[in-house]
């Protein structure tokens, strides 16, 4: 079964369910890390979509410790996790307990799947066999999609479903097209001691996770996220002619302010400011009403099995091994 028609049929069950208890008027992304930068597509979309469903997005041990007091029986929890973080499971755990329905996204069967509701695999975008129409973010972001649709009609419902076909094919040409601006890249900032991601509107929960996942705990290169908007609110300050600076040029109604920060970096920065644009990515092929929904689905594989991998090797950094985690108590 195609994601689009998993999702389809998922959500309408939820919603026939709680049907007798006044539907779902909230829905809330859990997850840890990267699964949870990986959520921040879904919370865009309802932001900016949704005008009855109230959406709020939360790092699973915060959600644990300081629980919303509306979670409840109109609440549905979306909560990722590759293979069962704990305080995921626990997060998972909580919000059952108040009534909310729940929903596993997942790769690896758990404590999670054993836990809630629902469930629904994923394709891991580390894997180069995956399918990038199917990772965690692809899940989420359908998810919210389908449930507005449900609720109170998506206009563009149809070309957001298509737009899932598109993915795969994008990224496959998109990550032919970066090697070798990746091997450029990695060469010239190898031997900086920290690289600064930048992004904005919807392709910022991408910056995020290259700078916390790849760059910070895959290679313990430290790494700072600036929004482009931000930027100017304290973080140019940084800049001169040796900072490094990794933004992403989203597609949609935010890239006039990436636009913005180029501009001013440009002028100041020097050879290491490194602009990556989703128009060349191939993310124009998506149609104008819905691509900007879709920055995080193109540039986060490309950042993580692309740029990455190319920062890895001239570091000689494994970007398998870590210094704590799975390794030592946290």
């Amino acid at each position: 079964m195609k994601l689009t028609e998993e999702v389809a049929k998922l959500v309408s069950e939820i919603l026939a369910k709680k049907e007798g208890v006044g539907g779902i008027a909230n829905v809330v992304w859990v997850a840890a890390g990267g699964s949870n930068g990986g959520n921040y597509p879904a919370q865009y979309f309802m932001e900016h979509e949704s005008t009855q469903v109230v959406s709020h997005a939360y790092t699973s041990n915060e959600f644990v410790r300081a629980t919303p007091r509306f979670v409840g029986e109109n609440t549905l929890a979306v909560v990722v996790s590759m293979r069962g973080t704990a305080e995921t499971v626990e997060a998972a755990r909580v919000a059952k307990s108040l009534g909310a329905a729940t929903v596993a996204v997942y790769v690896d069967e758990s404590g999670l799947t054993d836990v809630c509701d629902y469930a629904i695999k994923y394709d891991s975008l580390a894997v180069d066999a995956s399918d990038m129409g199917r990772t965690n973010s692809a899940v989420v972001l359908a998810l919210a999609m389908e449930l507005v649709h449900q609720t109170e009609g998506y206009a563009q419902h149809d070309k957001a479903m298509a737009a899932f076909d598109l993915v795969e094919p994008i990224y496959r040409k998109a990550f032919d097209y970066c090697q070798p601006l990746a091997s450029a890249w990695a060469a010239q900032n190898a031997d900086r001691p920290t690289v600064n991601v930048m992004g904005s509107g919807p392709a910022f929960g991408a910056a995020y996770v290259f700078s916390i996942c790849n760059i910070q705990e895959m290679l313990q290169i430290d790494s700072v996220t600036t929004n482009c908007c931000e930027f100017f609110h304290g973080p140019f300050e940084i800049l001169d002619k040796r900072t490094s600076v990794f933004l992403l040029m989203g597609v949609g109604r935010s890239r006039a302010n990436d636009e913005r920060a180029i501009e001013f970096l440009q002028r100041y920065g020097g050879e290491r400011v490194y602009v990556l644009d989703g128009k060349e990515l191939g993310l124009n092929d998506i149609d104008d009403a819905v691509s900007e929904y879709f920055n995080h689905l193109i540039f986060s594989p490309i950042l993580n099995n692309v740029y990455m991998r190319a920062l890895s090797a001239v570091t000689h950094k494994d970007y398998k091994t870590r210094r704590y985690m799975w390794k030592v108590r946290y």
